[in-house]
């Protein structure tokens, strides 16, 4: 009875007010199961990054509709940080949900691929052991990558006769040969089979962009009916604009500067040689920084490059917690959003756009496709081909010395485009109605 009340109170309104169809909606009520989620990822709160602040997000929003959702993650190890000696396992409970985090290989992301691919083995041994320490669920949902996670998913839901959910934020191993971090033909081939046998098998796959929900279908693998859209998005009240903070602003240069924020990975796929170009392209320019806050594998590279050019307007700041994000939009002019350019990436859509709009601050999107759609859509920013550092450059100096009222309705846009399409209370609605309740339930 406590679950019928809890989905009363938190399910969609959906009453016909011309109809007055109360009737249908009290049978709608009457007729709902709650269903029990684990959900299966290698990356949960605390670490960072877009996959962890989604799978949360969706956890308490099922939560919040009166299912029931565990976790099996691994222990905190993002870009090879963590306790140096780790437990086996950990039990913990993260804003009500309950957490189960297993051992895992630590690996520095300046290592190479197959040391990385020991931190990926290394969680589908361990995270088989984790699923055991829950009763079998209605469905688990196994977030990818890294890819080879659904082997124990696979694995789980015939031994346990579970559905299991492939949740894919990324194309693998697509997007691994695209940057050329996977070269060997043997082991893209394998992968590859591993990928489609993973679809064939699936329950569902639901998928972050449309250009991966697009990708999935054409491998005919799975019926189109069975493959769901959980898009990234946001929690307005996560990242509300906030006033700039004048002693943060007085680590970049102070009160004068204009400020071009990058906050997230410095990895392979952002591209994010385009910012250093801009900023040689500015030097002269005496009131435009760029800041970079995060770590990744070619921080270094970006390191060296601003200390051979003599650059004096790039800073680095390490990885912030992602409650002190607010305070570097509250003092930033735009964030740049930048990609390589690779037909991959034009179903992308970049995570960091939206807590920046939840901001209301403008997008600086220097890429294809489907994210440059949706900034040209919002109006929310600004679109320039990817790296090309002169346009940046260009976007830059435009932002920077737009007029105040217009920059402020740029960001106030972005916001009412988040507030209207991407909050995860609206997501999770739409991604509800594909999900049905298993057979006998």
């Amino acid at each position: 009875m406590s679950k019928f009340i809890t989905a009363c109170i938190n399910q969609p309104n959906h009453r016909d007010t011309k109809s007055g169809n109360l009737g249908g909606e009290i049978a709608e009520l009457m007729d709902f199961k709650p269903l029990r989620f684990i959900f299966l990822t290698q990356y949960y709160p605390p670490e960072p990054g877009a996959a962890s602040l989604r799978l949360e997000a969706m956890a308490q929003e099922l939560t919040r509709r009166g299912h029931s959702v565990s976790v099996v993650t691994a222990l905190p190890h993002h870009l090879g940080t963590g306790a140096k000696r780790q437990p086996w396992m950990v039990r913990e409970k993260i804003r009500g949900i309950e957490v189960v985090r297993m051992w895992i290989w630590r690996v520095s992301p300046a290592k190479r691929f197959w040391w990385r691919l020991l931190n990926y083995f290394s969680f589908v041994v361990t995270s088989f052991w984790g699923l055991r320490q829950f009763s079998p669920p209605d469905y688990l949902l196994v977030e990818s990558p890294p890819l080879f996670l659904g082997i124990t998913g696979r694995l789980y839901s015939k031994l346990y006769h579970v559905p299991y959910i492939l949740s894919i934020s990324d194309l693998w191993p697509e997007s691994a040969v695209a940057l050329g971090l996977v070269k060997n033909p043997w082991l893209i081939r394998l992968t590859k089979e591993l990928e489609l046998s993973l679809y064939r098998h699936a329950h569902y796959v639901s998928t972050v962009t449309e250009g991966i929900r697009r990708a999935v279908m054409d491998t005919h693998t799975i019926e189109p009916s069975r493959v769901l859209f959980f898009p990234n998005g946001v929690n307005l009240d996560q990242f509300p604009a906030l006033p700039a903070k004048a002693s943060l602003r007085h680590k970049f240069g102070g009160a004068q500067e204009k400020i071009f924020l990058y906050p997230g990975t410095l990895g392979y796929a952002q591209g994010l040689d385009v910012i250093i170009d801009a900023a040689i392209r500015l030097r002269k320019e005496p009131d435009i920084v760029f800041v970079l806050v995060g770590e990744g594998p070619v921080k270094q590279h970006l390191l060296q490059r601003v200390q051979t050019e003599g650059l004096t307007n790039v800073f680095f700041e390490e990885l912030q917690p992602v409650e002190k994000m607010p305070e570097y939009f509250a003092i930033s002019r735009a964030v740049v959003v930048p990609l390589r350019k690779h037909p991959l990436f034009h179903g992308a859509r970049p995570s960091k756009v939206f807590p920046a709009w939840s901001a209301k601050v403008p997008i600086i999107y220097v890429g294809e496709g489907e994210m440059a759609e949706l900034v040209r859509k919002s109006e929310g920013g600004m679109v320039v081909p990817p790296e090309d550092g002169e346009a940046l450059a260009h976007a830059v100096m435009h932002l920077a010395h737009m007029q105040e009222d217009s920059w402020k309705q740029m960001g106030q846009r972005g916001w009412q485009f988040v507030h209207d399409h991407y909050t995860w209370q609206h997501i999770a609605d739409e991604w509800l109605k594909g999900i049905q309740p298993r057979p006998g339930l």
